[in-house]
């Protein structure tokens, strides 16, 4: 599968489970993301996220997002755009 890198992770808020993603790319709600590090390795479909608590369809390069996540996911991990 090709991927792309598209951010980083910059906070993880483990109550809610959402991921605070600073972009270097851009995103869409329905694309695959996979999110790599240290301990983290998976990969799941954007259903909605949100930039300072206001839900967006998409968001680009230098904006910080809010996706909920299946799996915990700690600071400096990698994501990537999957594209097929």
């Amino acid at each position: 599968m090709p991927e792309e890198k598209v951010g980083t992770v910059i906070k993880f808020f483990s109550k809610i489970s959402v991921a605070a993603i600073r972009l270097e790319g851009s995103l869409a709600a329905g694309d695959k993301i996979h999110i790599q590090g240290h301990t983290t390795d998976f990969t799941q479909e954007i259903d909605s996220m949100q930039i300072e608590n206001q839900n967006v369809t998409n968001a680009g390069p230098g904006a910080d997002i809010g996706v909920k996540v299946q799996d915990r996911v700690r600071e400096h991990d990698t994501v990537y755009k999957v594209t097929d």
